[in-house]
């Protein structure tokens, strides 16, 4: 199993904070693209000031950029880097792509689809001859003509931040990593096999992708701290789970009903929409925030470690709290309890 960590390139000091990650032996970083910084700028940076760590995005929103324009900045971070950058995308929703993009959030998984295949073509310095139904390429009844991108030919992985069984069985099929939101070891099944029937589909295996799953990560000796950890981590999915998305169309809610919680996050939807912060954080399900995180002692993270690695997790993405040098010494105490 490897270690990935979320990663800030704008916070004070971040070019030696990532050196000292990378001399830890932490395997990659992972910068998020919301609506703040954009994420290939800070990697950009960070690849400038160091050796040997991997860089991705953690994601990309699609339709935020052209396909062939995310190819071509994909290919230059890939190139500056030395083959260390991996290419993190996912659709994220309506409330995000309307709301700032100011793009129409519609055919999610066909645009990822599309969006891979192109990457892939210039990628391999092809003719840009892409008969797509949502990315067409030249434009139908256009003056435009298929062009061959100029740029040195190398592969850049893909990882896909999916949780809908339609983009989870594309991922499957085409992706070279998953980035997995929200992911319960005890309930693996539920994101992996349709990951699983989607490789099979097309000969391939779910080993043959790199699994992914983001978690907070706080060493806590005391079960009373590691409790109260265990309830903010949970409280925090309040946001994600009232704002991240419109009504009827919030990917996380989708996927958390599949996990068995749907009575409750629809009650913390409707407590947020109404207005009710407080009372929407204090619903959401405590295992939520139990389960899709490492909290406790070495021994208890540890456990949580060999659950992931078990059902097929090959990379661990630690969100950490606090200042760099508390985020290093967590760090530090993480590396060892690693599944070999």
């Amino acid at each position: 199993m490897r270690l990935g960590v979320a990663f800030d390139p704008h916070a004070p000091g971040a070019g030696g904070h990532a050196r000292r990650l990378e001399d830890l032996g932490v395997d990659s970083v992972w910068v998020p693209e919301v609506w703040g910084y954009d994420a290939l700028t800070g990697l950009a940076h960070t690849a400038a000031v160091t050796e040997r760590l991997g860089l991705g995005t953690f994601v990309v929103q699609l339709g935020s950029r052209s396909p062939a324009l995310l190819a071509t900045s994909a290919l230059s971070l890939q190139h500056l880097s030395g083959g260390r950058f991996r290419l993190g995308i996912g659709v994220s929703g309506p409330q995000v792509m309307e709301g700032w993009h100011g793009v129409r959030f519609r055919r999610p998984v066909q645009t990822t689809r599309e969006t891979i295949e192109i990457v892939r073509m210039v990628s391999r310095g092809e003719r840009l001859d892409h008969p797509g139904e949502v990315y067409p390429l030249p434009l139908p009844d256009s003056e435009g003509s298929a062009l061959v991108p100029l740029v040195h030919p190398e592969p850049v992985p893909v990882y896909v931040a999916a949780m809908g069984p339609a983009n989870l069985r594309l991922t499957g099929e085409v992706a070279d990593g998953w980035l997995g939101n929200a992911f319960v070891p005890e309930a693996a099944d539920v994101m992996l096999d349709p990951i699983r029937e989607g490789a099979a589909s097309v000969g391939r295996r779910l080993a043959d992708l790199d699994l992914v799953a983001p978690v907070a990560v706080q060493f806590a000796d005391d079960p009373a701290a590691a409790e109260a950890a265990v309830v903010e981590h949970a409280r925090g999915y309040a946001f994600t789970i009232g704002a991240m998305g419109t009504r009827g169309r919030n990917f996380y809610n989708d996927a958390f009903a599949r996990l068995g919680f749907a009575a409750e996050v629809a009650e913390v939807e409707r407590l947020w929409r109404a207005g009710d912060r407080e009372a929407a954080r204090a619903t959401v399900p405590i295992e939520l925030g139990r389960l899709t995180n490492l909290v406790g002692t070495d021994a208890e993270i540890a456990d949580r470690l060999e659950r992931h690695a078990s059902v097929g997790i090959t990379t661990v993405l630690a969100k950490l709290a606090g200042p760099g040098d508390e985020q290093l010494r967590t760090v530090e105490r993480l590396l060892p309890l690693l599944p070999a």
